[in-house]
């Protein structure tokens, strides 16, 4: 199963402070609007998402179709095939966001900790 990039969504307080702070560590911004209260920052091949006010609690994010750049990849795993397997390994039932047989979709389930993990296809 290629579950795509993987990043880390972090909730914070204050989103000036924490893109000062992750800076400071070496990260550059990769994307985001700091106007909208979320950046996406990196660093090598390590990648967080900064969001205030959005959720509670850490997100393990994979995002099926992009690289870790946020680069269309050619070929990847449709989020609908991932669904599919996960269910078949007893992790399911899983909703998606959206009925449509291709595209864009979402969905969460949690670790056996109650870790939030968002699988999100962008394209």
């Amino acid at each position: 199963m290629d579950l795509g990039a993987f990043s880390i969504s972090l909730s914070v307080k204050n989103l000036q402070a924490s893109a000062e702070f992750y800076r400071k560590l070496g990260f550059i911004e990769l994307g985001g609007v700091s106007e909208q209260n979320w950046l996406i920052m990196k660093n090598g091949n390590c990648v967080i998402g900064l969001f205030q006010g959005m959720f509670e609690g850490n997100i393990l994010t994979f995002n099926p179709g992009w690289d870790q750049n946020a680069q269309n990849l050619e070929q990847f795993q449709d989020i609908r095939q991932i669904k599919e397997e996960l269910e078949s390994n007893d992790l399911g039932p899983i909703v998606l966001d959206h009925d449509r047989s291709s595209g864009p979709a979402s969905f969460t389930l949690r670790d056996p900790d109650g870790n939030m993990i968002l699988i999100d296809q962008h394209r």
